[in-house]
C-alpha cells in the first residue's frame, strides 16, 4: 500500500556556518578622519599680485593683497551646498561603478542548486562524510565545506541533470545576512526533517525510522548558499559548461572573504526517495542541462 504522506516526506542534510556578526563589528569599528586646516577662523583665503603702472615705465608688480572669504558669506554657503549635493548624489548613485560605496563595501549572496539522478548515491555519502568531519565554527572549516562540496559535484558531472544559479549583490553585510537567512529558511522548509546537521559545529543526527515505500531513489537535489565580502559573479546555467564554471567560481572564493556557507541536500538518507513530482514542485527553478 502507498501512504499519501510519503510523497511529502524527505530527509534533509544541512552543514555550514556564519560569521556575519564578527565581520559587521570589525567593519563598524573603522574610523575616518577629515583633515582640518589651520587658521583663526573657518573659510578660505587667496591672494593675488597687484599690477599697476610703474613711474619708470612698464608695469609695476606690487605685493600680494590678501582677500578673505568668511564662513558667513553667501559664496561660502553656495560652495558648501554644492559639495553636499555631490556627496549625497554619490550615495544615491550606488548602482554606478564610480559611486561612493565601493565594491569592497558590498556583500554578495550566491546560490547554486543542482539536480542529480538518484543513482548518484556516492554524492550522498560524500556530503555525509564532509558534515561529520568539518569544523564549521571556523572560516577554514567553512571553506573546507564549500570546496569539498564543489569538488564532489565536479567529480560526478554525469549525474547532474539540471541546475540553477542566482547572485544578489547587497549594499552591506546586514543586507547580505538578511538575504542569506531568507534563502536558508526557504530551502530548509522543503525538508520533512533535518536528519543530519552540522552548523557552527553544532552537530545533530536523527534516528527516525526510514521510509519503506519500496521505490528506489529517483533524484537528489544539492543547494549551495554562500555569502562573501565584495562583488562576485556566477554564470547563468544553460549547460554543463556553465555549471562547471559556476562550481569552480564558488570553490575558489577566498576563505578571508567568506561570511557564510550552507550546503543543503535531500534526500540525506540513501533509503529515502525524492520523486519527480516532488522535484518539480519544490524546485521549479531548476533547468535541464
Amino acid at each position: 500500500m502507498y501512504h499519501p504522506n510519503w510523497a511529502f516526506a524527505a530527509s534533509g542534510g544541512r552543514m555550514g556556518g556564519r560569521s556575519f556578526s564578527s565581520s559587521s563589528s570589525s567593519s563598524s569599528s573603522r574610523t575616518y578622519s577629515v583633515p582640518r586646516t589651520s587658521g583663526p577662523s573657518p573659510g578660505f583665503s587667496f591672494s593675488a599680485p597687484y599690477y599697476g603702472p610703474s613711474p619708470f615705465g612698464g608695469v609695476y608688480v606690487g605685493p600680494a593683497v590678501g582677500v578673505g572669504v568668511g564662513a558667513g558669506s553667501s559664496f561660502f554657503f553656495i560652495l558648501v551646498g554644492f559639495l553636499a549635493f555631490v556627496l549625497v548624489s554619490g550615495f544615491l548613485s550606488d548602482r554606478s561603478e564610480g559611486s561612493v560605496l565601493t565594491a569592497a563595501d558590498k556583500t554578495t549572496v550566491l546560490k547554486l542548486q543542482v539536480g542529480l539522478l538518484g543513482m548518484g548515491r556516492t554524492l550522498q555519502r560524500d556530503l555525509n562524510r564532509i558534515a561529520e568531519v568539518a569544523d564549521t565554527s571556523t572560516p577554514e572549516g567553512l571553506n573546507y565545506v564549500l570546496t569539498e562540496t564543489t569538488l564532489a559535484l565536479l567529480r560526478h558531472p554525469d549525474y547532474c541533470i539540471s541546475a540553477y544559479s542566482s547572485v544578489d549583490i547587497k549594499r552591506g553585510i546586514e543586507d547580505g545576512e538578511k538575504r542569506f537567512n531568507q534563502l536558508s529558511i526557504e530551502e530548509r522548509g522543503k525538508f520533512d526533517e533535518e536528519t543530519l546537521v552540522n552548523v557552527n559545529n553544532i552537530k545533530r543526527q536523527s534516528t527516525r525510522s526510514q521510509r519503506t515505500n519500496g521505490f528506489s531513489n529517483e533524484y537528489i537535489v544539492i543547494t549551495i548558499l554562500a555569502a562573501a565580502e565584495g562583488v562576485h559573479k556566477l554564470p547563468s546555467i544553460n549547460g554543463s559548461g556553465e555549471l562547471k564554471e559556476a562550481l569552480q567560481k564558488l570553490g575558489s572564493i577566498p576563505s578571508s572573504k567568506l561570511l557564510a556557507v550552507e550546503v543543503l541536500w535531500t534526500p540525506q538518507n540513501e533509503n529515502d526517495t525524492l520523486s519527480e513530482r516532488e522535484l518539480l514542485e519544490d524546485y521549479p527553478l531548476l533547468r535541464p542541462l
